[in-house]
């Protein structure tokens, strides 16, 4: 003997769900939900490199969301991201900075202590960028979110115009220099 199933019509059927497959249904259209809502951490690499290889990354606003990003992360110790695409020749690599050695003159600040002279830099990090195989720039941070960028000679010959923040900052810092000593004439 044969028990008889239960036939559901097909326009009834996953209509019927008990009170806990409603629950599991909503949470999983809140994960769903979710998900697709919140923004993404990750930072495109590549959108990076150009970014930092323009004239002022603050002039393109494509380039200010992945920039200030980038910065937040660096400033949390996260790695700096990568551009498979770009090839060996075209690259971007962090370091941090490090007072006098890796901190340009007019942003190194010293003072005295005990033991002898201690030295500080205005910024964070910088972010080196290599085009052709060559520096192309460097872009020095701060964990406020501050940049200056130092572009080469080869750079701006080829840029035409930049950001001439870092060049004004060394001219205003070679001008509180002291006046040399003149020369001893008995010495």
């Amino acid at each position: 003997m044969q028990k008889s199933q239960k036939v559901v019509p097909l326009a009834t059927r996953g209509k019927r769900r008990s009170a806990g497959g409603q629950v599991v249904m909503a949470l999983g259209v809140l994960v769903v939900t979710a998900a697709f809502s919140t923004p993404a951490r990750a930072v495109d690499g590549c959108l990076v490199l150009l970014c930092f290889a323009a004239p002022s990354w603050r002039a393109i606003p494509q380039c200010v969301p992945p920039i200030r990003q980038v910065l937040r992360d660096l400033a949390r110790g996260r790695a700096f991201p990568t551009c498979a695409m770009s090839g060996p020749a075209n690259s971007a690599s962090h370091q941090w900075a490090s007072a006098p050695t890796n901190c340009p003159a007019q942003y190194t600040r010293v003072f005295e202590g005990e033991s002898g002279p201690i030295y500080s830099c205005d910024y964070t990090g910088t972010v080196a960028i290599n085009i052709e195989g060559a520096l192309w720039a460097r872009t020095w941070w701060s964990m406020a979110g501050d940049t200056v960028t130092e572009f080469t000679p080869a750079a701006k010959a080829k840029l035409g115009t930049w950001d001439s923040q870092f060049d004004n900052d060394y001219t205003t810092w070679l001008a509180s220099l002291p006046p040399p000593a003149p020369p001893c004439p008995t010495c």
